[in-house]
């Protein structure tokens, strides 16, 4: 057996036991430069050896960082960590959504609707966020699966919202089977 460790390169995947799953975007002589999902960038010794290597990309002595940059966006939309810039609908720009109380005397509220559409928008990017946590727990299959369900339940609740949405393929979907 070799004593000799694996260098890893640019675009590797780990699961590191405290910051969970990262991207390696930079090496240098004593460290990785690594994107966790959840921590952001850190430094980790190049030999360190209490992580799982999920993906190993071999180390390559010239690497463009447009190379680097082009494999870590890919990783990343793969474990939905960051997100795409969603539309708007053209009719709504510049729209007022306007909630009328059922009481009288009460006083209506206006609210821009890019502003409730930018929190609809960050509701849907969180539970990404939650289904890939489930997805990489611990939990039983079993358990995994309960949580699934009750996710896209709450698509589906969500589903109302998708006349907002300029393009089709950005909507909500809930259970097709129903």
């Amino acid at each position: 057996m070799s004593d000799e460790k694996q260098l890893l390169g640019i675009g590797s995947r780990v699961e590191h036991p405290a910051f969970g799953d990262g991207v390696i975007i930079g090496v240098d002589v004593a460290a990785y430069k690594v994107c966790f999902i959840v921590y952001g960038i850190k430094h980790v010794g190049k030999d360190y050896n209490n992580w799982e290597i999920i993906e190993a990309i071999e180390a390559e002595e010239d690497v463009s960082f447009s190379l680097a940059e082009k494999a870590l966006i890919k990783i990343l939309k793969n474990y939905n960590a960051i997100s795409e810039k969603i539309d708007l609908g053209d009719k709504w720009i510049n729209g007022t959504m306007v909630l009328n109380p059922g009481e009288e005397g009460l006083k209506s509220k206006e609210i821009p609707i890019d502003v409730f559409f930018h929190k609809i928008v960050m509701v849907r990017d969180r539970l990404r966020v939650m289904e890939q946590r489930v997805n990489s727990s611990n939990l039983t299959d079993e358990e995994k699966v309960n949580l699934q369900q009750y996710i896209t339940k709450i698509y589906g609740s969500l589903t109302s919202f998708n006349v907002l949405f300029k393009y089709k393929e950005h909507h909500f979907v809930g259970d097709k089977s129903n």
